[in-house]
């Protein structure tokens, strides 16, 4: 194996092989092609990597590193060791938040902050214990200047009655009003309506998202699972 003086790739969770494309250099259509056919994987923009030989995709499954001749996929963390061991993918998986979360604003659930300092997005399941337990603290984290935007995370999958329930939380008259409700274990009154719960959980998957709450900072930082509010209010305060 060869070693790259810059950057170790750590952490591999997968390595599939895929049949050799016909050209050496990043073939980006072939790739995609190759990766639909074979993985059924949907591409949504390949770009350079940090690693020679190696460009980055993004795909609805969460993000890969594809050899150029498209014969090797990894999923992997990588790291510079001349900056520190800067987390390379970790930046590229921020930016990639930070923009899915901001386009999917207008279809979440939001609790405003009288004097908003900060946005957070938090995947959520209203069946879920420590996403209830999150939003008892709704008002501690208003009070600090923290709005809070809902996206739907359904657990039990799309074909569910989890699904259905918070797509009529979602389509309510008041949906702060349903989700509170809905949080504190009341029945859900049906409701239907041109919704993106679907949009939002296949998102949440995209981001690496596979339990609720998620919470994802503005600078598009990850926190899996439950934090209090104090907790979340110091994460914000030190990344600025």
């Amino acid at each position: 194996m060869k070693f790259m003086k810059n950057v170790v790739l750590a952490g591999v969770l997968a390595v599939s092989s895929l049949a050799a494309l016909s050209t050496n250099a990043a073939d980006e259509a072939a790739i995609k092609e190759k990766l639909s056919s074979t993985l059924g994987l949907e591409v949504d923009a390949i770009a350079d990597s940090p690693v020679s030989g190696l460009v980055q995709v993004s795909t609805n499954r969460g993000l890969f590193y594809v050899s150029e001749d498209g014969g090797y996929l990894l999923q992997a963390r990588v790291f510079n060791i001349d900056e520190n061991m800067r987390n390379e993918t970790e930046i590229a998986l921020s930016s990639m938040r930070q923009e899915s979360v901001r386009a999917m604003e207008e279809a979440s659930i939001s609790f405003k902050a009288k004097d908003e300092k900060y946005v957070i997005n938090v995947f959520t399941d209203i069946s879920c214990g420590y996403c209830r337990k999150l939003h008892n603290e709704i008002g501690q984290l208003n009070d600090a200047g923290i709005t809070v935007n809902y996206l739907a995370f359904p657990r039990a999958g799309l074909n569910s009655q989890n699904y259905d329930d918070m797509v009529s939380v979602w389509c309510a008259e008041n949906p702060q009003k349903a989700i509170t409700e809905a949080k504190a274990g009341e029945n859900v009154a049906s409701a239907s309506c041109t919704n993106k719960v679907a949009e939002q959980y296949m998102l949440g998957q995209k981001l690496g998202v596979n339990g609720t709450p998620n919470i994802i900072l503005p600078d598009g930082t990850l926190i899996p699972g439950y934090q209090p509010a104090a907790l979340i209010v110091k994460a914000l305060e030190e990344a600025g």
